[in-house]
């Protein structure tokens, strides 16, 4: 398959950006959610040296989750057109093996090929898993296209983000959570019992936690961003490391409205 391309370029100071349009990249996310849902990786225009990962690891793309057909009950995409980039959520309650899936993708400068593929893959035995939780509560969620003269910036969308993670490694930092902010943490949803009120805030963890690896995927007309990092602390295993997580987070006028957290447990002891 080979997308449409729209191909804007600018130059400053000397240095040629290239970015993509939103039809290309929604051109992108439709082929991966058709791919997965076919086991079929092939339906996405894969450059000759895509890298390919899951939950951090390099996997062999005719090996992994993506060549295996999933029942996708719900999905949710936003596009990065500055660093041609898509973030998708895949959630499978019904499907004979369940799954939350959040994948990233990127293209070449050209907007043509794709030449990384990213997923944090949940299933059981991860962190809060509930699939059927996860997709009760997405659905009730409104995530529409913000009026253009009321987005906030990608440097806005990307501090939210940042102040949230930020905050576990200092409880005193400030985060702007909106009210209504509602947290999605695997299948466990804090709006429920006051959809109306400041539901995102958490206390501080037994000891500082450094969220390293942060990786971005920003979309200023959704007002989102996701960030894929390493969550510390779950694993006493790995007590300097971390576990593969993401944070998919809602920003409205600059403030957290939205977060959703899936993460990765490696051990039977994740959490204890």
């Amino acid at each position: 398959m080979i997308y449409s391309i729209a191909l804007v370029c600018a130059s400053l100071a000397g240095q040629v950006a290239a970015a993509c349009s939103r039809a290309t990249l929604q051109e992108v996310t439709a082929a991966y959610v058709l791919a997965q849902t076919g086991g079929n990786p092939t339906l996405l225009s894969l450059a000759t040296n895509t890298s390919y990962a899951e939950n951090d690891k390099p996997v062999d793309i005719t090996k992994g989750v993506l060549s295996q057909p999933i029942t996708i009950d719900f999905n949710r995409s936003i596009y990065d057109t500055t660093q041609c980039a898509t973030f998708t959520e895949l959630t499978a309650a019904s499907s004979k093996h369940p799954y939350v899936i959040h994948t990233r993708i990127l293209l070449d400068g050209d907007g043509i090929k794709v030449t990384k593929i990213e997923s944090v893959v949940t299933d059981s035995g991860d962190w809060a898993f509930n699939a059927t939780g996860h997709l009760y509560w997405t659905r009730q969620e409104k995530w529409e296209p913000i009026p253009k003269s009321q987005r906030d910036s990608r440097a806005v969308i990307q501090a939210a983000g940042d102040a949230y993670l930020n905050q576990w490694g200092n409880s005193t930092l400030p985060v702007p959570l909106g009210a209504p902010c509602a947290r999605l943490e695997g299948g466990g949803y804090t709006g429920q019992s006051n959809p109306s009120a400041n539901t995102c805030g958490m206390g501080a963890f037994p000891q500082p936690l450094k969220v390293a690896n942060r990786r971005y995927i920003i979309d200023e007309e959704l007002g989102a961003v996701d960030v894929f990092n390493n969550f510390p602390w779950l694993e006493a295993t790995k007590p300097d490391g971390g576990v593969p997580s993401t944070n998919f987070i809602r920003v409205e006028h600059g403030l957290i409205r939205y977060i959703h957290e899936v993460t990765v447990c490696e051990t039977p002891q994740c959490g204890r």
